[in-house]
């Protein structure tokens, strides 16, 4: 049974109607263009707890990164900084911008498993694309690899999918596996036609399926729906490396996590799976008991990832 807040969250979501321009397909064509006149902001909240923050821009992004308060500078001298890189994708199906719970979420991976955490501001539809994105997040990944001799790549739902697309990429490119990749309720086939989500949907109070085909419409642009960077769910999940990934069942994203899963122990690939009963979509990220326990174990896999110190 979920917690009281937990049933809460879900009962706010359907009050709000956080699934408007979801469940319909010209409210999400109408959320674009107000999001392309209207941009968001996306710095960090002035006082992340326990954290530094500092910002650089490489190809035109901005890049933050997150470390640990008192820490030497990234990477500079082995036991005394961050012993590794995570780079953290945002979700916000691919028109939204980072949010203070995203923030907040960094902030404890930083400070809880003493890591560096890249945060690329990469550029939202219809400015960025899927390919343009996920080569450019690669990038950044085997920067961070190279210079503190591991990255786990992370992401929540939108940004899942480019994690989880980048970690291919840069196996398939680089034959450079993550040490980890977390994926938190992800967005794994962006044809949405897994005829689990038609169960789903009538518990899903966040996600659809009509507006979620135009944001991954505009998302994909000219590369076909099962390029595996727009649906990483066609990747080849044996040769990635480890992944960890959090879904719960009241989420449309659910049944294609599943699917993953399956996939996964067919191929004997390294796959630990989180399942939480009647929990919405990116329910980590939530104020709730059963999103801190997640973060919490998050941190603990990222943890577990990482070469002890010498």
């Amino acid at each position: 049974m979920p917690s009281i807040a937990a049933r809460g969250v879900a009962v706010l979501l359907r009050v709000v109607r956080a699934n408007a321009t979801f469940v319909d397909a010209d409210k999400a064509r109408a959320h674009i263009e107000d999001r392309r006149i209207r941009p968001q902001p996306f710095a960090p909240p002035a006082r992340l707890r326990g954290v530094h923050v500092a910002l650089d821009r490489r190809s035109g992004w901005p890049i933050y990164t997150v470390t640990p308060s008192g820490s030497h500078s990234p990477g500079s001298t082995p036991g005394a900084g961050p012993r590794a890189g995570v780079v953290y994708l945002h979700g916000g199906a691919w028109v939204n911008e980072i949010v203070t719970q995203h923030w907040t979420l960094i902030a404890q991976i930083a400070r809880e498993a003493d890591v560096e955490v890249t945060v690329p501001i990469y550029p939202l539809a219809p400015f960025g694309t899927a390919g343009e994105v996920v080569e450019q997040v690669t990038r950044i990944a085997l920067d961070v690899h190279g210079r503190l001799g591991g990255v786990v790549l992370a992401g929540d739902s939108a940004g899942g999918q480019i994690a989880l697309s980048a970690a291919l990429l840069l196996q398939a490119d680089h034959g450079v596996a993550p040490a980890r990749t977390i994926l938190i309720s992800p967005a794994l086939d962006l044809s949405f036609t897994n005829p689990g989500i038609p169960v789903v949907q009538p518990n899903d109070p966040w996600l659809a399926r009509p507006g979620g085909i135009v944001y991954a419409d505009l998302w994909r642009g000219e590369l076909p729906v099962d390029d595996l960077r727009v649906s990483p769910l066609s990747g080849d999940l044996a040769a990635v490396g480890p992944i960890t990934m959090f879904s719960g069942t009241h989420d449309i994203l659910n049944p294609d996590a599943r699917l993953l899963a399956e996939r996964a122990e067919a191929l004997g690939a390294d796959l630990t799976y989180f399942e939480a009963p009647q929990q919405v979509h990116v329910y980590p990220l939530l104020p709730t008991p059963e999103g801190r326990a997640a973060r919490r174990t998050l941190v603990e896999q990222v943890t577990g990832s990482l070469a002890p110190r010498r």
